[in-house]
């Protein structure tokens, strides 16, 4: 399990994390995500150890990550998957993790079987792609079969066979009971690999909830209606449900919140009113995160005109 109470870290006068609350509890896969300068780097290296924080406490596992005696049997963590010498093979990069901890050396061939790594894991590390390398550093957080992982942005350089397999993995490795957090960009990749959300801007905690009840508390679902009667459904629709929002889209279209697809059916029946198309629309992770975090993007591109 990881605590994170009250996390505050300040560089040369600058908040960057600010008085940050969450747990991450085990046997679900818990994605961290944010703007860019949202703070999460920051709050990572906090968990592990790497920064201090000016106010507050990180535990994993019941303790500070430096309290453990033995780090890698307790938490593997992902934060630069090339932080590795170049001129090491990724077998010996790995053995000397594991003398570091008295891991036998059987171990490192496991990992390296279960990352896809054993054909390479004699050529030297300079010679590896962006995706080999992050196989790498995702074996190295394997390396001691932690009951924790930390893993910062680990699908970055991964082909699609890549991403399938460490989304496979993760869930596998929440579903034995271990703890996940895992920070990523890609809001698909999210929507289908966390089952829970902790969502950070400015430093600050904007959401602490699942997949499910962020995109549903968004406000972004909808249904798109065609018709030759736009002018006469937009009555009828808002006669019964005044506090509805009805955009017309189109001279024949509207876009209709605060009623199910089967509601306007029935009242578009009860009327005479013919529809050409009656099609419902979910928020995606996507716009759920971009509706919640509008407020805290530091850098924000122009719209094209």
């Amino acid at each position: 399990m990881i605590r994170a109470h009250e996390l505050t870290k300040t560089y040369g006068g600058k908040t960057v994390v600010q008085d940050l609350s969450f747990t991450v509890r085990p046997g679900t896969v818990t994605g961290f995500l944010g703007p860019n300068g949202a703070g999460k780097s920051t709050t990572m290296r906090m968990l592990l150890g790497l920064d201090a924080p000016t106010h507050g406490r990180a535990t994993v596992n019941g303790r500070a990550y430096a309290g453990h005696r033995a780090p890698l049997t307790q938490v593997g963590a992902l934060l630069e998957a090339r932080a590795i010498h170049p001129g090491r093979s990724a077998r010996d990069h790995l053995l000397a993790l594991a003398l570091t901890h008295g891991l036998p050396r059987r171990r490192v061939a496991e990992v390296l079987e279960l990352t896809g790594l054993s054909g390479v894991a004699d050529r030297r590390v300079k010679g590896f792609s962006l995706g080999m390398g992050q196989r790498l550093g995702i074996a190295s957080a394997l390396l001691g079969d932690p009951a924790t992982l930390i893993l910062d942005e680990p699908v970055n350089g991964l082909d699609p066979e890549g991403v399938l397999w460490i989304r496979t993995l993760l869930k596998s490795l929440a579903a034995e009971g271990r703890t996940v957090l895992v920070s990523s960009h890609l809001m698909s990749e999210m929507a289908l690999t966390a089952d829970h959300l902790v969502v950070i801007g400015r430093g600050r905690l904007l959401a602490d909830t699942t997949v499910d009840d962020l995109v549903r508390g968004s406000g972004g679902s909808s249904v798109r209606v065609v018709t030759p009667q736009a002018t006469d459904l937009r009555r009828a629709l808002l006669a019964e449900r005044p506090r509805g929002q009805i955009t017309a889209v189109a001279p024949d279209t509207l876009e209709v919140r605060g009623a199910d697809s089967t509601h306007i059916g029935r009242t578009a029946a009860a009327h005479g009113i013919a529809l050409y198309e009656l099609t419902p629309h979910t928020a995606s992770l996507e716009e759920a995160f971009m509706n919640l975090t509008q407020d805290a993007v530091d850098y924000q591109g122009a719209t094209a005109a």
